[in-house]
């Protein structure tokens, strides 16, 4: 027992040798880091040329490959791989994997990078990545979550700008929605409602759930607890409940802000095509949305905000992780602190199309916008939306993102249907992350 001790002790102070190293090497770029292999589902030509260029003026880089995956099959690769033996060093992991993942990766003590410092450094969305014992992954992109709008639809509609708070939303879809004689509609005001034809639904929904106050899931000591059902602190309100409420609302028939049912489109196809005039999507599905239709007269916003709430909205956030396997985890270390720190997450952030996680590139870049067809709404007037849509993101803790997708399509189309009420199916979808997080 003492020696299976010992070898524990020793084992660790290793391990957090390798770290130390690995964060004091990151500033000399004589001391070589080998090869080091890193996986990820965004674009190959991004990751590659910032790493050639790097590697002209820091011979660390000079073994370091990034390897695109493809997006759909990312994370069962990524599992495989690891458990054969072939995975790689370092990965791209998404906000919503941080639970999941947790177990494969090296968690750089506190000690190493202070939890203050940490938080000084990168956006608050980023902090899902702070563990009990240590950080999972070091942030490099962010992605917000916007609102996108139709120019055309919104000025035939008789309004100069589209809602800058939730509670206008209704009378907007009433102005904009145009229907047949039948009652079907034929232009949309928002894709909100049903789940299989909204992109990014959770994401929508769970977002409406943390402004009006609440969350879907939240830290104890004891684990991960679902509260997509409970009461605020004073029980006055059920954040989860008016939350869900609203999102349905805009597919009932019944109510005169009808605006979407699930026969309809995809909701970013259906932008594209100009028969919706609001879109909720992330900020770097811009130069989709061109290329989808080059002709398309559309700006981009803030999310509305709840009247006297809390400044917020959600975002996307991709980080460096270490696979604490790895043979060559002192490079991988080292490799994801360079990638991290400021000159190159910009320069990979701006070839893909989206925004360092870290707060000092976003400050320097915190300027009027200056992208043509893109415009802001009162919360973000005069500066970059994308920059202060990143500033308010928000993230919560998913136990599974493919479970808890299922979860979320199931609550939201129970209640579309009808077959279902609001509390029960907040309740039952609780039960069924309980049931994941071991609660």
């Amino acid at each position: 027992m003492f020696q299976i001790v010992l070898l524990g002790i020793f084992g660790a102070l290793a391990v957090a040798g390798t770290l130390i190293f690995a964060l004091l090497v990151s500033g000399n770029a004589n001391n070589a880091v080998g090869e080091v292999t890193i996986w990820g589902p965004l674009s190959e030509v991004a990751f590659d040329t910032a790493i050639k260029s790097a590697a002209e003026d820091d011979t660390r880089f000079a073994q370091v490959h990034y390897v695109q995956k493809d997006p759909l099959t990312y994370e069962q690769d990524l599992t495989n791989a690891l458990a054969e033996g072939t995975g790689p060093d370092l990965f791209l992991m998404t906000q919503d994997y941080v639970m999941r993942d947790a177990g494969k990766v090296y968690q750089i003590p506190y000690a190493s990078f202070a939890k203050t410092q940490y938080q000084d450094t990168f956006i608050q969305a980023t902090e899902i990545n702070l563990g009990q014992n240590g950080i999972v992954a070091l942030p490099l992109l962010a992605d917000p979550l916007v609102m996108f709008w139709n120019r055309d639809l919104v000025a035939n509609g008789g309004m100069s700008k589209p809602p800058s708070y939730w509670d206008e939303l209704s009378a907007f879809a009433q102005a904009v929605v145009k229907k047949d004689d039948s009652g079907s509609v034929k232009r949309a005001a928002v894709a909100f409602g049903e789940y299989s034809n909204v992109d990014h639904a959770k994401d929508i929904l769970s977002m409406l759930v943390m402004q009006a106050g609440g969350n879907v899931t939240t830290r104890t000591d004891g684990g991960v607890v679902p509260v997509l059902s409970a009461r605020t602190a004073n029980s006055m309100s059920q954040p989860g409940e008016s939350a869900l409420l609203f999102y349905t609302e805009f597919a009932d028939p019944s109510k005169n802000d009808y605006s979407w049912n699930r026969g309809m489109p995809d909701a970013r196809s259906a932008f594209a095509s100009g028969d919706l005039a609001l879109y909720f999507g992330y900020a770097s599905e811009a130069s989709v949305i061109q290329q989808m239709n080059p002709n398309l007269n559309f700006a981009m916003s803030a999310v509305p905000q709840v009247r006297g709430g809390t400044t917020m909205s959600t975002a996307r956030v991709y980080s460096l992780a270490s696979v604490r396997t790895s043979p060559h985890l002192t490079g991988a270390l080292t490799v994801s602190t360079l990638l991290a720190a400021q000159g190159l997450s910009q320069s990979i952030a701006s070839s893909l199309g989206m925004l360092s996680a870290r707060r000092d590139v976003l400050q320097a870049s915190s300027s009027p916008q200056t992208m043509n067809g893109l415009a802001s709404n009162s919360l973000c007037s005069g500066t970059d939306v994308s920059v202060c849509s990143v500033l308010i993101a928000r993230s919560w803790i998913d136990p599974n993102p493919t479970k808890t997708d299922t979860i979320f399509r199931d609550m939201i189309e129970s209640i579309t249907a009808g077959s279902a009420r609001i509390q029960d199916a907040l309740s039952r979808a609780d039960q069924q992350m309980a049931q994941i997080t071991g609660q």
